[in-house]
């Protein structure tokens, strides 16, 4: 049994999700902020790669501006090596569970848990980690990133539902694309995905994907 996954990231156009070495930038509109708010209170937890923190440092709390009396979900991190700076914002409050195949000894507050997982490829395995995580209660589980962490979750099967909100905007070169990885390097190693919803949202437009079932 694993959770629920649905994965959540902003684009521009040509799929780029930040600027070119990895600077953040505003892809959302208010409206999608909104959106990305009020499925983030209804998740048990949000997942994101320690670059994601090393580079936004975000806070990964639900805003009371968007939604009223919150429910804060539990903050996971994968951290392969255990390099999560001690003032993060995500280590700040609330429930942190840190994910990592590394031995090293460190001490955080009493919020924070670390999950010593197996090792597949180098990398934290992903489908022992969602059993771990189903069996501490999390059913819904919102993956945010970063690129690196939405191709192993595609590459694994382990997504139910994927949205992006496109921004009408073009970065262009090297910039980190929505899933980034290994990726693919034969047709049958695509990730086959089926457009559920397309809705305009300002001047962006939000997409619905899931998984495309072999017989379709």
């Amino acid at each position: 049994m694993r959770p629920y996954v649905i994965i959540n990231c902003a684009s521009s156009i040509d799929g780029k999700i930040a600027l070119v070495g990895k600077k953040e930038i505003k892809l959302s509109n208010e409206e999608d902020f909104a959106r990305v708010h009020m499925l983030r209170n209804e998740c048990d937890a949000i997942l994101v790669g320690i670059e994601t923190v090393l580079t936004d440092n975000p806070k990964l709390t639900v805003k009371e501006k968007y939604v009223h009396n919150p429910k804060q979900p539990i903050k996971i991190i994968l951290d392969s090596k255990l390099r999560i700076p001690e003032e993060s914002n995500v280590l700040k409050a609330g429930k942190t569970i840190i994910a990592t195949i590394s031995n090293k000894i460190r001490k955080f507050n009493e919020n924070v848990e670390i999950i010593r997982c197996k090792e597949k490829n180098g990398k934290i395995d992903l489908n022992e980690l969602m059993k771990i995580l189903y069996k501490k209660g999390i059913r819904k589980l919102l993956v945010e990133g970063g690129s690196t962490v939405i191709w192993e979750f595609l590459k694994n099967g382990i997504v139910d539902e994927m949205f992006i909100y496109f921004s009408p905007i073009i970065i262009g070169g090297d910039a980190p694309t929505i899933a980034g990885g290994d990726g693919a390097k034969k047709d049958e190693e695509t990730i086959k995905m089926e457009i559920k919803k397309i809705v305009r949202m300002g001047e962006g437009y939000l997409v619905k994907l899931v998984p495309k079932s072999p017989t379709t």
